[in-house]
């Protein structure tokens, strides 16, 4: 079989073009959408990623405010940071990059940001909305993975879709997503017993357990299409995912490269949210 790789940054620029045209729309309109990006400390990996975002942001023509502090601020200095922005009406989303300091609670500081700007969709009311069906922000890297199948015209409905991984930032989110496009879903772990056999059972693969080449290609359905989520270093310090890229050639369908896959598409949609929020604030 003639394994197609579906190609993560070609998607997320497309996205991102068409974003640009809205923001242009919107800018006509007198409404410029802004995100606010906390980052507290030096994590080089974090750094990179708010990197990323000002240059997306800088792209689509969103305004972008960025608040880089440092490591010894306190919990109660972002969560005042974090009201101001709330009360800031040129503010559309307000992103605070995990992971922060040891001597902070994340889930308090989460609860502080506004549902509404809530563009990482992590705040329990859009986790929540999502859960029952009504509309609210939805995390980025599981709506990145269902734009990915769809722009990719993989059908979902009525499909076996299996997720390895059941994380909060993932795992728990693509389900729910799947299931509302219609996909049959199994939730697998670290516990689930015969994981080879529920994996075997799947037209949709959503690898997302963070271990380093965990799904190989002798697991797999022949034709399955496989999404890797993950993002870990091999023995030789080589980016690489939770599925073992070259044993699944030829057995997958589709399957996406790690880099070059769901990463960029994180970011496409983080942008995508920033949009839409500043539509749903601005009464468009």
């Amino acid at each position: 079989m003639n394994t197609q790789m579906i190609d993560g940054k070609l998607i997320a620029q497309t996205i991102k073009d068409e974003l640009k045209v809205k923001v242009e729309t919107l800018k006509n309109q007198g409404l410029t959408p802004g995100l606010a990006v906390i980052l507290v400390g030096e994590n080089p990996a974090s750094q990179v990623y708010v990197s990323n975002k000002k240059k997306a942001c800088e792209y689509i023509g969103i305004k972008s405010f960025s608040y880089e502090l440092p490591s010894e601020t306190t919990e109660k200095e972002v969560l005042e940071l974090v009201e101001t922005l709330n009360n800031d009406s040129a503010v559309h989303g307000i992103l605070v990059q995990l992971p922060l300091p040891k001597h902070m609670d994340e889930q308090k500081i989460i609860l502080k940001i506004d549902p509404v700007k809530d563009v990482d969709g992590f705040h329990p009311y859009n986790v929540g909305a999502l859960s029952i069906g009504l509309n609210g922000l939805v995390s980025c890297t599981p709506a990145g993975v269902i734009e990915l199948l769809k722009r990719t015209n993989i059908e979902i409905q009525g499909k076996n879709c299996v997720v390895v991984g059941r994380s909060n930032i993932v795992g728990k989110p693509v389900s729910l997503l799947l299931l509302r496009e219609h996909g049959t879903v199994t939730i697998c772990h670290s516990r689930t017993k015969n994981l080879h056999a529920v994996v075997g059972q799947a037209d949709i693969v959503i690898a997302a357990v963070g271990i380093a080449k965990f799904i190989s290609g002798s697991m797999l359905k022949p034709g399955a299409v496989v999404i890797d989520v993950g993002i870990n270093r091999d023995e030789n310090g080589k980016l690489c995912g939770d599925v073992d890229f070259e044993s699944c050639k030829g057995i997958a369908s589709h399957i996406t490269p790690v880099p070059g896959g769901v990463g960029p598409m994180t970011i496409a949609m983080l942008m995508h949210n920033c949009v839409l929020a500043a539509k749903n604030q601005g009464g468009f």
